[in-house]
């Protein structure tokens, strides 16, 4: 059972637990009552000097086996976030502290110029936007993702970003370019058309209209864009599954794809104690049919089954996700980005070429 505990003004998680390496726990009790605490959270964001940056993974149920992050922690405050649990290898709690203590890496853009540079280096498609999100509001400030991005153009190197942010449209410049030599595309994330909900569950990201907004002007510049139902909450957000699809294919996306809510280790803490605030009624329900299609834990982490469950609820999304899917004209799978046209830019020191 929940206590009861009032949501900070424009901030997804309720609670801010020690990460779970941290042995020492301590509880006092400083005299200031839940009222006290009302006010709006502010945030800090501290730089981190990278000495590497592209991250690998050998996940077979991932499109990618290679990532970048620009930033740690992600201000939009997304209550359902499976990132959060990296948090804790900071030091940092996985709750408030994701959405509140931000790390920067000014230094992305030419520590990734470096390791695009190596001899060694073998091109693939990189992601960006799988963990945390680039165009989070710090961006505006600090313009890393945009320095990042042009340095792929620059090698013309293959890239996937995902994101919630409006604040991509900024890099149309860089991006329609990419996008029509075929190294770019875009997924945006969209979880419900309800902008009160959505509002609860991403205090600080965008709202669906914005985002919408957003997708309908990266395709009008010839950028191809998927829409993402994700995560789809069971019991929460399930009935609009067609309706974000076919808002996503009337915005420009030609593509689409979905994937069930997901509560890796502190997430599902953080998860339910939200939903017992915001919808104690639905509580129950939710919860059950995660378990349904997790063999009766919050999460299944196996590979093939994180990421949207089993079971015949499970196989009943997939099925209606199909059937929109053609309706509208939507693609689930699309053109690898090419990598024939990866080079490595002159670079001072290079000996000129005789030929």
């Amino acid at each position: 059972m929940f206590q009861e505990i009032r949501q900070r003004r424009a901030r997804g998680a309720l609670s801010n637990a020690p990460g779970r390496f941290e042995s020492d726990r301590v509880c006092v009790d400083d005299g200031w009552t839940p009222e006290a605490l009302e006010h709006a959270v502010e945030t800090t964001i501290r730089e981190e000097h990278a000495r590497s940056l592209i991250t690998y993974n050998r996940s077979p149920d991932l499109p990618f086996d290679r990532s970048i992050n620009p930033y740690r922690g992600c201000e939009h405050g997304c209550v359902y976030c499976f990132a959060r649990p990296s948090h804790a290898y900071l030091g940092l709690s996985p709750g408030l502290d994701f959405e509140t203590q931000l790390i920067a890496r000014p230094n992305a853009a030419e520590i990734l110029r470096k390791e695009l540079s190596a001899r060694s280096y073998k091109v693939a498609t990189l992601a960006i936007g799988t963990n945390t999100d680039p165009y989070q509001p710090c961006e505006r400030d600090y313009g890393i993702m945009r320095d990042c991005l042009a340095v792929l153009k620059d090698f013309n190197h293959p890239v996937a970003i995902v994101t919630k942010g409006a604040l991509v449209e900024r890099d149309i410049d860089v991006l329609a370019p990419m996008a029509e030599q075929g190294l770019l595309r875009v997924g945006v994330s969209l979880t419900t058309l309800d902008a009160e909900l959505s509002r609860r569950m991403e205090p600080r990201a965008p709202s669906p209209r914005r985002r919408l907004a957003a997708v309908h002007r990266l395709t009008q510049a010839g950028i191809p864009v998927r829409i993402m139902a994700a995560p789809l909450v069971p019991g929460l957000t399930d009935p609009e599954l067609e309706a974000l699809l076919a808002a996503g294919a009337e915005a420009g996306a030609d593509a689409a794809s979905w994937i069930m809510l997901r509560l890796p280790r502190e997430v599902s803490g953080l998860w339910q104690e939200w939903l017992a605030a915001h919808y104690p009624g639905r509580a129950a329900k939710v919860m059950a049919r995660l378990r349904e299609m997790h063999g009766g834990r919050d999460y299944d982490p196996r590979w093939g089954q994180r990421m949207r469950g089993e079971g015949e609820y499970a196989d009943m999304i997939g099925r209606r996700f199909k059937l929109a899917c053609k309706r509208l004209e939507l693609n689930e799978k699309t053109a690898a980005l090419r990598t024939d046209l990866f080079a490595r830019p002159p670079q001072a020191g290079d000996q000129l070429a005789l030929f």
